[in-house]
């Protein structure tokens, strides 16, 4: 499994602020919306109902949320790079300013926990956030996400 099996090109944003982590769900929602063709209003709700059960902010500057939706049948994400970054309750309570999203079928089991690994194990990677901070082209963003398959150990 590499990034690129999970990121749709058009599923890459850079936005110049965000307001809440309600309006970031929202926005994640109709970007998943237009990428995949999920129902917006399906995944913030399982964004929000996900982040009820613990913070999805991971620390250094990083958020991962995630979701399972009943009308998947593959696992996908999307990817913000945030200009000005926001107040996410992290656990480092940094704000965040590169969010990763997934969604996952409902019953992907072992498939979305080896996806939020491969996600996590990318964004911990200091040079790799590094590039992701230093871009503004959604294009160039997308290409160093597909990109660091190749840095990702087995």
């Amino acid at each position: 499994m590499d990034l690129s099996k999970l990121l749709n090109a058009g599923a890459v944003r850079v936005l110049s602020q965000m307001s809440s982590k309600k309006r970031l769900f929202q926005d994640l929602g109709e970007v998943a919306s237009q990428a995949y063709g999920i129902v917006a209003a399906a995944a913030v709700d399982g964004l929000q109902e996900r982040e009820s059960l613990g913070p999805t902010g991971v620390g250094n500057g990083i958020a991962l949320p995630h979701a399972r939706l009943q009308e998947l049948d593959r696992i996908v994400g999307v990817f913000f790079r945030l200009e000005k970054p926001f107040d996410y309750d992290s656990v480092d309570r940094q704000p965040v300013d590169l969010v990763f999203c997934l969604f996952a079928p409902k019953d992907s089991g072992v498939e979305h926990l080896k996806a939020l690994a491969l996600v996590s194990r990318t964004m911990r990677d200091q040079s790799v956030c590094a590039k992701l901070r230093a871009n503004n082209d959604p294009a160039k963003l997308y290409a160093i996400l597909a990109e660091s398959r190749s840095i990702q150990a087995a």
